[in-house]
């Protein structure tokens, strides 16, 4: 299996929106990066499969799924590695605060598993959409 497939089943996994199978791709441990403000309830750092089920689970528990959008724009791998380019909008579940932040998603995995999730997005544009 190529790692552009895993990073495919992941991208598709995510759009579902079951935080079970979105974990069940990653490997048991984590290298994890998300920075952003604690104010945001799903800004955790997370080292297992666990942690990540959680952070999915909050996190999109967090959005009016009908509301959400994402749009990829270029998916480059090399090797183990892969950069997911794109912007995605939500609106908080909350506080009906819509947002839209560009996004950078840098994935590596091993034997058709995800072993870092490191994100970079515009993290006080969701931090304001949150508070």
């Amino acid at each position: 299996m190529t790692f552009r497939k895993t990073v495919d089943d992941f991208l598709q996994t995510l759009a579902g929106g079951d935080p079970d199978a979105i974990a069940a791709l990653f490997a048991e441990t984590v290298d994890w990066k998300i920075v952003g403000s604690p104010a945001v309830p799903w800004i955790r750092h997370c080292t297992t499969r666990a942690d990540v089920a959680d952070f999915f689970r909050t996190m999109l528990g967090g959005f009016v799924p009908r509301e959400t959008e994402a749009r990829i724009g270029h998916i480059l791998v090399d090797g183990p590695h892969a950069v997911v380019l794109g912007e995605v909008s939500q609106v908080i579940r909350a506080n009906g605060r819509a947002f839209t932040t560009p996004f950078a998603l840098h994935l590596t995995g091993e034997d058709g598993l995800i072993t870092r999730y490191h994100i970079y997005e515009d993290s006080l544009t969701v931090a304001e959409a949150a508070a």
